[in-house]
């Protein structure tokens, strides 16, 4: 089968656990003459999680029936069901989440204004009311979602997340950690900058981690975000040296400069479908920049 004679379909499944979801989805998939090219599954303290991607031919495949049937199996079981369609020929709807700090933000802002990433910013949402004046000069929706709980933050959140058809989620700093109710809804599809090599220093205050441990080389990593914090495929990282005269200040200052130039790679690599994650390993696809080599010569 062909990529252009084919619909890729992403369904996620999330809900109390139960016997049977597994075979019952997988059937209705085959009942639809659809393909399961990826399927992954997890159970924590009783949530349960299932990630299937399926392809189906163009000609016979009708998406409004689909969606139904989909929809009504999904009552049957007691489970939420999310339908993503993926469409090579459309712009990606990103969203970004934030807290304070903006410089991630204002770098994904300024690429886009300047042509750099090829998709639509569609929506801003902060933990903090902060970046709100950022995200008004740019002519971008911004909502500050704050809860005493983060399951009703993210459950707002993912009514806001539907109503703009977000494609991919970035976190610019985002200082809150998202569940896997949420993540599950997301697979391979929420990118976050973390301020350390991974695995290593993991947390919020890696840079002084690192400072206080006398570390030579700090950095920072891109990685796609799972149910295990920090622990997401890695997508590209970055570095640099500390000298003898850097403090935790200096440290933080280089690395927030290099946390929105890794941020925007990660992203751009994604946007240009230069992303595979195999087995929980990112590879990076180079036929895109052969060809375009290939074009200048």
């Amino acid at each position: 089968m062909k990529m252009n004679d084919r619909i890729l379909v992403e369904v996620t499944v999330v809900g109390k656990d139960r016997k049977g979801v597994v075979a019952d989805v997988t059937h209705f998939i085959f009942k639809n003459d659809g393909n399961i090219e990826q399927i992954n599954q997890n159970v924590i303290n009783g949530l349960f999680g299932m990630q299937l991607e399926a392809s189906f031919y163009h000609y016979n495949f009708n998406k409004k029936l689909f969606d139904t049937e989909l929809k009504t199996l999904a009552k049957k079981l007691s489970m939420e069901v999310k339908i993503h369609y993926q469409e090579p020929k459309r712009l990606k709807n990103i969203a970004i989440f934030v807290s304070k700090e903006s410089h991630c933000l204002l770098k994904l802002l300024d690429a886009k204004v300047s042509g750099k990433i090829k998709a639509n910013i569609v929506v801003i949402i902060g933990s903090e009311n902060t970046n709100n004046t950022i995200a008004k000069k740019y002519h971008i929706p911004f909502y500050h979602i704050v809860h005493s709980m983060q399951t009703d933050a993210e459950n707002e959140i993912l009514d806001i997340m539907d109503r703009y058809n977000v494609d991919i989620i970035v976190l610019g700093r985002y200082m809150r950690i998202l569940t896997p109710n949420f993540v599950w809804r997301y697979p391979d599809r929420i990118i976050n900058i973390h301020p350390s090599l991974l695995p290593a220093f993991p947390g919020a205050y890696a840079y002084v981690q690192a400072y206080e441990r006398g570390a030579k080389i700090v950095g920072c990593t891109a990685h796609f975000v799972t149910e295990d914090l920090d622990q997401g495929p890695i997508i590209c990282q970055e570095s640099f040296r500390v000298g003898q005269k850097d403090t935790v200040d200096s440290i933080k200052e280089r690395g927030r400069k290099l946390e929105a130039v890794t941020l925007l790679e990660a992203v751009t690599l994604y946007l240009q479908n230069r992303i595979e994650v195999n087995w929980g390993r990112v590879v990076i696809n180079d036929h895109a920049a052969d060809i375009a080599t290939k074009k200048k010569s």
